[in-house]
């Protein structure tokens, strides 16, 4: 009887010593778990762009002189040799030596700028026929499938960029031909002292629309001022600024997701130019950043993006690498364990440190190249109270 009594106090107090210490244990700490995948994977650069005109063209007064009133707006459409403007040469701009001689400068500066665009043309030409014949090569070759749908795919859009870069440079040689012949005629009038009063028709040098009037009213103008802008609006390319770090990752030929606010479905579109050039810009958080310019060509339909117009905000995601086989982890889970990349794995309730090395991070994702295993379970926004061996739950 006693023995039992004994028994039945040990129980009893081993049972006490048994709750004391179980209360006097840590709680798991609660955690937020995410899974390790197996997938496709982006690497994008995403920032805002805008939307602008590919080749505009900025009509000048040729004279000095009294400018005419201004009928056209912004918007309204142009013919090649229509009547922009009138303005009437003022006499003492038309017996000064000093602004003869830079009316004789300003025609030797368009006749040489008229060479250059003949340049560019064929230029631009050479490279639309070499894109065409690559085009048939490799039409024949896909034919017997020895190269892929998507080679022919690049081929084909090849062809249709470099036709939009040839008619932007014929454009551009139009424009330039319209200003030997203005900057000509203005020579040979400033040495006519006879057409003082006389008023000079400034015409249109190609068909597009007016995007911007800088002088509406009537009032004095000296040679060069801007007075129109015209343009083909539905010839639009996008400028994007990225950091220069960025720069670096993005080549001439990667895919473009583009979104404007009212688009239900994204545009595609392709990197023309990487500018080599950086420059400085003010973030708006107030620091020095250095960025690039990304000049994109739209390669949707024109249907699909008919509403957009020059100077337009959109929303832009460079693809600058792709692969449909990656072990991703969210970018959540990762943080720095001296010099290299480390996560908690959720094992048999406790949390486990585990070292990782990644190859490259987009957004919310980062792909892997060892450490982990899909269906492994991730800490995501490990605070300070997980440690390694930390007991942990989800509840």
């Amino acid at each position: 009887m006693n023995w039992n009594k004994r028994l039945l106090s040990l129980i009893a107090v081993l049972g006490i010593v048994a709750i004391a210490i179980w209360a006097l244990l840590p709680k798991p700490v609660t955690v937020q778990l995410a899974t390790v995948t197996r997938g496709s994977f982006q690497q994008i650069v995403e920032e805002d762009g805008k939307t602008r005109v590919r080749e505009r063209y900025v009509v000048s007064a040729p004279l000095m002189g009294k400018l005419q009133r201004i009928n056209l707006k912004a918007g309204d459409p142009i013919q090649a040799n229509q009547v922009i403007a009138a303005i009437v040469p003022s006499a003492p701009a038309l017996l000064d030596v000093r602004s003869a001689a830079e009316l004789k400068a300003r025609a030797d500066a368009a006749q040489a700028h008229q060479a250059a665009a003949a340049t560019t043309v064929a230029r631009a030409q050479a490279a639309l026929d070499k894109s065409r014949t690559d085009l048939t090569r490799a039409k024949a070759l896909a034919a017997i499938r020895s190269i892929s749908l998507a080679q022919l795919e690049d081929a084909e859009l090849a062809v249709k960029l470099n036709a939009k870069e040839l008619e932007a440079s014929k454009y551009g040689a139009i424009a330039a031909q319209h200003d030997v012949t203005t900057a000509r005629a203005a020579l040979m009038q400033s040495s006519n002292s006879a057409a003082a009063g006389k008023a000079w028709q400034i015409i249109s040098p190609v068909t597009g629309k007016v995007l911007k009037v800088d002088q509406e009213s009537e009032s004095v103008v000296t040679m060069g001022a801007p007075l129109v802008e015209i343009g083909n609006a539905e010839d639009l390319e996008i400028v994007v600024d990225v950091l220069s770090s960025d720069a670096t990752l993005i080549r001439p030929g990667a895919i473009v997701n583009i979104r404007d606010g009212g688009q239900a479905t994204s545009l595609q579109g392709r990197v023309r130019r990487v500018e080599p050039s950086a420059f400085t810009k003010i973030s708006a958080l107030g620091v020095e950043e250095q960025r690039v310019n990304i000049i994109i060509d739209l390669t949707s339909p024109a249907a699909l993006w008919k509403n957009l117009g020059d100077g337009y905000k959109v929303d832009v995601k460079i693809i600058v690498f792709s692969t449909d086989n990656a072990i991703k982890v969210p970018v959540s889970a990762l943080f720095r364990n001296g010099e290299q990349w480390a996560v908690f794995v959720a094992e048999a309730g406790r949390a486990k440190l585990r070292q990782v090395q990644i190859a490259r991070r987009s957004g919310l994702e980062a792909m892997l190249v060892k450490g982990l295993q899909p269906g492994e379970k991730v800490i995501i926004y490990p605070g300070d109270m997980i440690k390694p061996d930390v007991r942990i739950s989800t509840n």
